[in-house]
């Protein structure tokens, strides 16, 4: 039976309901509680690009975090695979003076060879051979991932299995993927924090922003899953799981 059936009904239609662009949680800032990796991505970003004259933001969603890393370099681009995130990012980078190109049908990087100084990637794919070709020698791609263990007990609750990726991602798999192109490691660091959930709302809103998590899910086909999840937070004020974070930066040879 679920606890207060009004309430969770509300909270599950009205977070399924609300619009998500680009990669903005400010819809559940204090309801989906997050816990850092022990690194400072940005600051290390930060201190990157005080050298770097030419910089490339891969995967950049809407714009957010490179926007945050302001002043950027004179010749900054970004790139964005998710069609519907290109003009929000577009929106808030043009202004800034950054490129924002359209990566959705693309195969190869729609850049030259030795063209950067700087790669960044937060969250986004990697394709390392390109990466390493648009890269100038001697300098830095850094990246921090979510790996193949995130939210691995909401997994659980909701389909019965801790396993939801098809292949590893991890800090591992990734280090073999950039040496065997070509890259020098400099740096790679791997955990796991916290998160937790204070209301099925926050859930409902994470897993429809994230899609990859349960890559089936409706409302209607977990309800009664979400329900388990709703009574838990009902006795127990939250909802706890994990992130799996990793972070590499690599330095072509």
């Amino acid at each position: 039976m679920i606890k207060n059936k009004d309430v969770f009904d509300k909270l599950i239609h009205e977070a399924w309901a609300q619009e998500f662009s680009g990669w903005d949680f400010s819809y559940i800032a204090r309801r989906m509680l997050q816990n850092e990796p022990s690194w400072d991505y940005r600051q290390l970003v930060l201190e990157k690009i005080k050298s770097a004259h030419s910089l490339l933001d891969l995967d950049t969603g809407g714009g957010e975090f490179l926007a945050s890393l302001q002043p950027l370099p004179e010749q900054t681009f970004a790139t964005e695979a998710y069609a519907p995130n290109v003009p929000v990012a577009r929106a808030r980078l043009e202004a800034l003076g950054v490129q924002v190109r359209d990566t959705s049908a693309a195969g190869a990087l729609p850049f030259g060879d030795n063209f950067f100084d700087l790669v960044t990637n937060r969250h986004g794919d990697i394709n390392a051979p390109e990466i390493f070709r648009i890269l100038k020698p001697g300098k830095h791609f850094v990246t921090q991932q979510v790996g193949d263990r995130n939210n691995i007990r909401l997994n659980g609750m909701l389909q019965g299995t801790a396993e939801f990726r098809d292949s590893e991602w991890n800090l591992n798999v990734i280090t073999r993927q950039l040496e065997a192109s070509g890259f020098r490691i400099i740096d790679g660091r791997e955990e796991f924090p916290t998160v937790e959930f204070k209301d099925i709302g926050a859930v409902v809103y994470y897993l429809k922003a994230i899609p990859w998590q349960v890559d089936d899910f409706s409302i209607e086909k977990y309800y009664d899953q979400l329900g388990n999840i709703h009574n838990f937070i009902e006795e127990s004020g939250k909802f706890e799981s994990l992130h799996h974070r990793f972070y590499i930066e690599a330095q072509k040879r």
